[in-house]
């Protein structure tokens, strides 16, 4: 009998989790490796959502880049629509918050690749949605921001896998949410633009894992609410697009340097 098992999925300076824009929600995508005796399969995990009918999922489903073929997988254990996915270095897919029929909730669970199977972990002290979950260096994962139907967010807080609990961090220095948060080389967690609330600081803000605290950047270039991308490049830089329906990819666009800390306008020759 072959005995499946997992192991960290290889990636190099992307993002984990990739979100696919459907007509009403952003739902998250993440890639997971399952090893058996005879193959390694990588195959891309996407889980609730909403049916543009206000109908609030929790089916699964798993994609075979190798086949194109779908396969339903087992079920969440919430309905919930808005949330995040992140992959941790177990393997294992982090889901946590988002909107459940018009109700903000705080849970979250995992998905076992290996047994194809979700289990509830730990709540988050916030309820949230709109907000980010970015794995850091240590394994731990640091969401940060969001909504919770009546307010917007600044809080932040670390779900360790170890102990399966969240503690609370430092809070943002500005209230948001659809922002973007972008793991640097230099182990800082990038925050980029959003809907931001209140603020008299930077669009962009920088967090330290080693102090737990926040520190305002550089201003971009051009406005970030919502739906843009920020990816990290192979030279180490960060590409802040603006995915609107309406605009070409890189009609607005910027680069963030890691190094320097400053923010410049992309080269729009070639863009339409």
């Amino acid at each position: 009998m072959k005995t499946p098992a997992t192991t960290v999925i290889p990636v190099t300076k992307v993002t984990t989790v990739i979100s696919v824009t459907t007509v009403t929600t952003v739902i998250p995508v993440a890639a997971v490796t399952t090893i058996t005796a005879a193959t390694t399969t990588t195959t891309l995990l996407i889980a609730g959502g909403d049916d543009g009918l206000f109908l609030f999922l929790n089916s699964a489903e798993l994609f075979d880049p190798s086949t194109g073929m779908w396969t339903h997988a087992d079920n969440m254990n919430i309905h919930r629509s808005q949330h995040t996915a992140t992959v941790l270095k177990t393997s294992k897919v982090l889901v946590t918050g988002g909107d459940n029929t018009n109700r903000v909730i705080n849970s979250s669970e995992l998905y076992d690749p290996s047994t194809e199977l979700w289990s509830n972990t730990g709540s988050m002290n916030q309820r949230r949605f709109t907000h980010t979950a970015t794995l850091l260096a240590n394994g731990k994962v640091l969401v940060a921001g969001g909504h919770d139907s009546d307010f917007v967010l600044s809080s932040a807080e670390l779900y360790d896998p170890s102990t399966e609990s969240w503690t609370k961090t430092g809070s943002m220095n500005c209230k948001r949410f659809n922002h973007r948060a972008t793991l640097l080389e230099n182990g800082m967690v990038l925050v980029i633009g959003g809907y931001v609330e209140s603020c008299l600081g930077s669009t962009t803000e920088l967090y330290d894992s080693l102090t737990g605290s926040w520190t305002t950047d550089e201003d971009l270039n051009m406005k970030q609410d919502k739906e843009h991308t920020a990816s990290v490049l192979n030279n180490g830089k960060v590409l802040v697009a603006d995915n609107h329906y309406y605009v070409s990819f890189l009609s607005n666009a910027e680069f963030y340097s890691a190094s320097k800390e400053v923010i410049t306008e992309a080269n729009k020759k070639n863009t339409t």
